[in-house]
């Protein structure tokens, strides 16, 4: 019997065949990748959303989320150092300082349905927009239990702020009145007395983005820093008192800080606060410390880092204080834990106290300024948690 010749092997074109076909799917699952993360590049980075600052530009400069919680990452890739905010109005929402060239921050915010603006990079840039849209939990925050309990703590906040805002009035007065006097010693003098009722009202007064921005702006976050004609308010006077030694040319700028604590003031008393407000903006300021103030420093000229410190924590501690009758019932261990964060701080603070006071900030060691960054933070972290507590998120 003949034998068959065995079957031939797959000839050598079809496999190239073969080979050409999974490669052409390989790109395509390629491509089809590409194009959507190239989509989304602009959305997000994870479960982030990206913003890159360049230019003095948001990219993406509209950007569109469901009410609830956010996260978004903010790159900056501009040659300056620079500050990201969510303003509602001129209310700060959320920010985050200091954010250097090259690097990124998350920051997380927790938004109501609504129009919104970001800022993109310095002061003057143009801003960008944030659209809020409605959510289930947004929704479901429109069901949270009754503020009534939440009266008489905010009532005693408002006597707190206008308390306080009345001893910055005063004190901003003596102080244009010692630069028109050309009492260089007795400006500086006032320049800290004013600072101290201020820093301890910073959580609440802050959240008036216009005004913060001709009250307390820092040069490093303006385009021609201390030559630069929004460099206003304490820090202009600041660095005329104690970098320029001299009063000279500081009678407008203190006019005008005169008339800002003015409008500050009629704000504060007609201001009606949400109770979740009174932690939010408490926690939001100790982690801006704990992040970049304590660090860097914030009064260049003058060196009071400390005693700004010190008067924000007095201030935070206040309000913890105001909210404990009703925190205390809602989440004993909330309280336990914030009491325990801002005495670990204040014991912080006292240690690097001398008997003349505080020294100039300069003089601090960076291993301190590490350790009192770590407690700032801890209280921002404590603060953070008080709301969940109360039921309030």
């Amino acid at each position: 019997m003949q034998q068959q010749p065995p079957s031939p092997a797959p000839s050598s074109k079809l496999l190239r065949l073969a080979v050409a076909g999974a490669a052409l799917l390989v790109v395509a699952g390629g491509v089809a990748f590409y194009l959507a993360s190239a989509k989304l590049a602009g959305q997000s980075a994870g479960n982030a959303i990206l913003v890159t600052i360049k230019d003095g530009a948001c990219t993406p400069n509209d950007i569109t989320v469901p009410a609830g919680r956010s996260t978004f990452k903010i790159v900056n890739e501009s040659d300056r150092a620079l500050e990201w905010e969510i303003l509602d109005g001129v209310m700060v929402v959320e920010e985050r300082e200091n954010i250097v060239p090259g690097f990124s921050q998350t920051m997380e915010a927790k938004l109501r349905a609504g129009d919104y603006e970001i800022t993109c990079g310095l002061l003057s840039s143009p801003r960008g927009s944030l659209h809020v849209t409605p959510s289930a939990e947004s929704d479901a925050e429109a069901a949270r239990p009754s503020v009534s309990a939440f009266i008489g703590p905010l009532a005693e906040l408002q006597v707190f702020l206008v308390t306080q805002v009345n001893t910055l009035a005063k004190a901003s007065k003596a102080l244009d009145e010692a630069v028109k006097a050309g009492d260089l010693d007795g400006a500086r003098a006032a320049y800290q007395a004013a600072r101290v009722p201020y820093k301890a009202i910073e959580p609440m007064a802050d959240m008036f983005a216009d005004l913060h921005n001709m009250i307390d702006p820092v040069a490093d976050y303006l385009e021609k820093r201390e030559a630069d004609p929004a460099f206003t308010g304490f820090h202009r006077l600041e660095y005329g008192l104690f970098a320029q030694n001299s009063t000279d040319g500081l009678a407008p700028v203190a006019d005008r800080l005169v008339a800002d604590i003015a409008t500050l003031k009629d704000r504060l008393r007609g201001l009606r606060i949400p109770p979740e407000q009174i932690a939010k903006g408490s926690a939001r300021l100790m982690r801006m410390l704990g992040e970049n103030r304590i660090a860097s420093g914030h009064d260049h000229y003058s060196q009071t880092d400390l005693a700004d410190f010190s008067a924000n924590l007095d201030g935070v501690t206040r309000m913890m204080a105001l909210l404990r009758p009703v925190a205390i019932e809602a989440n004993a261990a909330a309280v336990a834990d914030i009491e325990k964060t801002t005495a670990e701080m204040a014991g912080a603070l006292a240690a690097l106290r001398g008997s003349d006071g505080f020294p100039a900030y300069a003089a601090v060691a960076a291993d301190d300024r590490q350790a009192l960054a770590g407690k700032a933070r801890a209280v921002g972290d404590s603060i953070g948690k008080l709301n969940a507590a109360l039921g309030l998120e």
